[in-house]
């Protein structure tokens, strides 16, 4: 026994169905090699990677009809992979990151649950800069400022891994710190367009839930953000 349990969820995106191999509650929690205390990850963070969060379906609903051509993604943070797995049926040239000890088996079994090849995948600790993985078109995230300190590493984390031009998605459900990571990206020539919607059954406007769109052009250089 894995010293954790599991159910199988499925979850409908863009007209197909996912089978997604989650943990069973919030409240799972095994690591007998440590390896998830050498990582800093504690027992109670240890199981949100293997949740469906609303703002990861929101993330991968939109990479249902993401212009994907000739671009190569990254996703941070991916968790079960739900935008991966997306992106993977699409036959998009996709990378997904995360520094969760059990992420990559997670991702590995739900691709092959949905008949889909193994998705490319990187082991990526946001604070510490990665000579090996190379700089992405798109790079993708949801929930992924959920610590104030977050905004910054990730700030650097796109400033080391994007192309000059480059698109950066996050799903964020409300946390409140999005907007440094907003001013951050800003000072980096990024554009923003925020998008607010429902995230859970029942939300009512004003929506917390948004969808924040950061795209950098060599052709039209600048920083300028525009909020709704």
């Amino acid at each position: 026994m894995p010293g954790y349990t599991t159910r199988e969820l499925t979850v409908q995106l863009g007209g197909h169905g996912y089978r997604i191999r989650a943990l069973s509650d919030k409240q799972q929690f095994s690591d007998p090699t440590l390896a998830a205390e050498r990582a800093g990850i504690s027992s109670s963070l240890w199981s949100l990677f293997g949740q469906v969060w609303p703002a990861g379906r929101v993330l991968a609903e939109a990479m249902c009809t993401f212009d994907v051509a000739g671009k190569r993604i990254l996703e941070l943070g991916c968790g079960l992979g739900l935008s991966s797995l997306v992106l993977q049926r699409r036959g998009a040239d996709v990378v997904a990151s995360d520094h969760h000890p059990l992420a990559q088996s997670f991702l590995v079994h739900n691709a092959a649950l949905n008949d889909l090849p193994a998705v490319a995948y990187h082991d990526l600790p946001w604070a510490v800069p990665d000579a090996q993985l190379g700089r992405f078109d798109v790079i993708i995230g949801s929930d992924v400022l959920y610590e104030r300190g977050h905004a910054d590493q990730l700030a650097a984390m796109v400033l080391r891994h994007a192309q000059p031009d480059v698109e950066v998605l996050i799903t964020d459900p409300g946390r409140g710190n999005s907007n440094s990571f907003t001013r951050a990206l800003s000072a980096q020539g990024y554009h923003v367009t925020e998008h607010r919607s429902s995230f859970e059954e029942g939300d009512t406007a004003p929506f917390r839930g948004r969808l924040l769109s950061y795209s950098r052009s060599t052709a039209s250089p600048g920083p300028l953000e525009n909020r709704p």
